[in-house]
């Protein structure tokens, strides 16, 4: 296996979110993997102080929409990187009048209404099972709040996160419909993500940023690329202000979530069972329950 340069922390940028200023040691690396390359090079370095590894997961100029990301490979390179916890970036649309543009919510649940994504390194003769029920890593998501609030920003603890997706906007029947489901925020990305992180044993948590109130809000400007970008804009300086108070107040990774040790109950195959080509194609994932 490739001796890549590690890291400790994954930051995964959003729309909006295309670095982070103030990497020293940085290098920007090709990582390959079992399920293709990922988005764009990884830069690696030291960052307040701790390893991090950043990922623009729409790769670089924002090629890429949310159903042409590799989540698999864009997860399994930071595995390969010995990433710990993955902080993520995104832009939401709002289900909530109280959930303004602009504001940051730190979601805790999600519901999944992609269509034509795989969400699961696993299969190829392994069945794998994790527990989702929970699926935000609670401790990395309580310190990213604690580093909005530090930042200026306006947050909000806790809400379900749909995903969608995409590239369209919602239809204004799908938007009411998510809305009494007491959904808070609308994406296209994050599911994806935690799913993998998850089966990766990697804790994960993420800033939802809001660039609009979704098409329900009859008294604002239904959804538009302009008045979307016009609040990355401000959203990204905000991230990237929390993401850098959160890499310094971080503790090292600690015993209490659980995320590290989700497979330890969840594979169903017999270890005997599984193809030697799985073994050897998941062995950063799987290999220390399959000795």
């Amino acid at each position: 296996m490739e001796n890549y340069p590690k890291a400790e922390l994954g930051i995964l940028g959003g729309s909006g979110l295309y670095s982070l200023a103030g990497m020293s040691d940085a290098q920007r690396i090709q990582v390959g993997t079992p399920f293709g390359p990922p988005s764009d090079l990884l830069r690696v370095g030291v960052l307040e102080g701790r390893r991090v590894a950043f990922l623009a997961r729409h790769g670089p100029d924002h090629l890429l929409l949310p159903t042409e990301i590799n989540y698999r490979a864009n997860l399994f390179a930071m595995k390969l990187l010995g990433v710990q916890r993955i902080l993520s970036a995104s832009a939401v649309g709002s289900l909530r009048e109280e959930i303004r543009p602009r504001d940051v919510v730190l979601p805790d649940q999600f519901i999944d209404r992609t269509r034509q994504r795989v969400s699961t390194f696993f299969g190829d003769g392994v069945a794998v099972h994790v527990s989702f029920g929970d699926p935000i890593c609670s401790e990395v998501r309580q310190v990213l709040l604690s580093s909005v609030r530090y930042a200026g920003g306006r947050a909000h603890d806790g809400g379900t996160y749909v995903c969608m997706e995409g590239p369209a906007f919602s239809t204004r029947a799908e938007s009411e419909l998510y809305r009494s489901w007491g959904v808070h925020v609308i994406g296209m990305t994050n599911l994806q993500e935690a799913k993998l992180a998850r089966e990766a044993e990697i804790c994960y948590a993420t800033l939802a940023l809001v660039t609009d109130y979704d098409c329900w809000h009859q008294e604002e400007d239904e959804v538009s690329v302009g008045g979307v970008v016009e609040n990355l804009r401000a959203n990204s300086e905000l991230a990237a202000r929390a993401l850098r108070n959160a890499i310094q107040t971080l503790p090292r990774r600690g015993a209490g979530c659980g995320c590290g040790e989700a497979l330890q109950n969840a594979i169903i195959t017999s270890v005997a069972a599984i193809p030697r080509e799985t073994r050897e194609r998941l062995a950063p994932i799987l290999g220390r329950y399959l000795s």
